[in-house]
């Protein structure tokens, strides 16, 4: 009666285990496609010019990414004059197979780029830039 209990015992931990080791699997995989997803949306403005377009990446390591940037309407905030700024949304998805399902991770961001005036592409006036300000000097010594 005991051996029957002990091996009943090890069938349901050995399950425990081998779906915990699976979880581990999928969350490192997680992991990875957030990394990766991470680092493309770091790239936008950087080596990814932020202008609108579709950007995919060939398979690195099981994962493949697609990077997605798209202009924002935001007339309905600046009524009477052009937007100083122009945002894009980037979104940056990451696909990977994993035990015959395919998987995927996407994270967003909000960047800003040039007003449309100043990238030449609205009409219109953009607002004035504030003019620089300096902070005081620092008195010299013996100075108050």
């Amino acid at each position: 009666m005991a051996f029957a209990i002990l091996a009943l015992s090890l069938g349901v931990l050995l399950q425990i285990f081998s779906r915990a080791m699976s979880t581990t699997a999928v969350s490192g995989s997680y992991s990875r496609a957030a990394a990766m997803a991470e680092a493309r949306l770091a790239e936008v403005g950087v080596t990814v010019p932020l202008q609108e377009g579709d950007l995919t990446g060939d398979p690195d390591d099981g994962l493949s990414w697609a990077l997605r940037i798209a202009q924002l309407d935001a007339s309905d905030i600046f009524h009477e004059q052009a937007p100083p700024v122009t945002p894009y949304r980037v979104t940056a998805t990451v696909y990977w197979g994993e035990r015959g399902a395919e998987r995927h991770l996407s994270l967003a961001s909000l960047r800003l780029g040039p007003g449309l005036e100043d990238a030449g592409l609205g009409a219109g006036s953009a607002p004035g830039r504030p003019p620089a300000v300096r902070p005081p000097s620092a008195p010299k010594a013996g100075q108050r």
